[in-house]
């Protein structure tokens, strides 16, 4: 009998509703009055500067609501609960015909996304797989191959409603792609763990 085991996979927990409609209202009102600075690589996205989220009372609301989903989240990638925060937080503002890139977060163990607005399906973020080395690499990518999770290169989130959470590792490449539909409001941050203890030697972040 042969047996398919998916070895060392990738989570990535989505958290429907987990905002609710009064406080995902307020947030994005507030929002709108925000400064906002344009993207370096599309001119149709605008990011506010990135805060402490003790900064401002909503961010403050906001990451304490999310450090419950933080913690369990982080038990997947490091197999106990541990004392999480966030320590940078931000507004992204997606109108028509904007996109962004593919890119990492540094300095962090997971990078998540709260939604202000419904994200149109032509910019539901999409993850990648590591582009790999410098070695040459052969792909079997045609009308005949059916793609699935062990030989797929990219993955779409299917849907992404107002008050919907995501997270993800931050090594994780991902990217939006150009969108088609209206305009799109999400809260960025990173989060980071208190400590790392591998047999006793122990890394602590602050």
């Amino acid at each position: 009998m042969s047996q398919i085991i998916g070895l060392f996979p990738t989570p990535v927990m989505r958290v429907e509703k987990f905002l609710n409609r009064e406080f995902v209202s307020s947030f994005a009102s507030q929002i709108k009055q925000s400064h906002m600075t344009a993207n370096s690589k599309s001119d149709r996205l605008a990011h506010t500067p990135i805060a402490d989220p003790k900064s401002d009372p909503m961010f403050q609301q906001l990451a304490k609501l999310v450090a419950p989903k933080l913690a369990e989240f982080g038990q997947h990638l490091f197999g106990e609960p541990l004392d999480w925060s966030i320590k940078e937080i931000w507004v992204n503002m997606l109108e028509p015909g904007g996109r962004q890139t593919i890119h990492t977060h540094a300095n962090s163990f997971i990078s998540g996304v709260v939604y202000l607005t419904r994200s149109h399906p032509s910019a539901n973020i999409v993850f990648h797989k590591s582009l790999g080395g410098s070695d040459f690499i052969f792909s079997n990518h045609n009308k005949n191959a059916k793609v699935g999770p062990y030989n797929g290169s990219k993955w779409m989130m299917p849907s992404l409603a107002a008050g919907d959470l995501v997270l993800f590792p931050s090594y994780l490449l991902h990217e939006v792609p150009l969108n088609q539909g209206e305009q799109r409001i999400s809260v960025s941050f990173n989060a980071i763990p208190d400590r790392l203890d591998n047999f006793g030697y122990a890394v602590r972040f602050s």
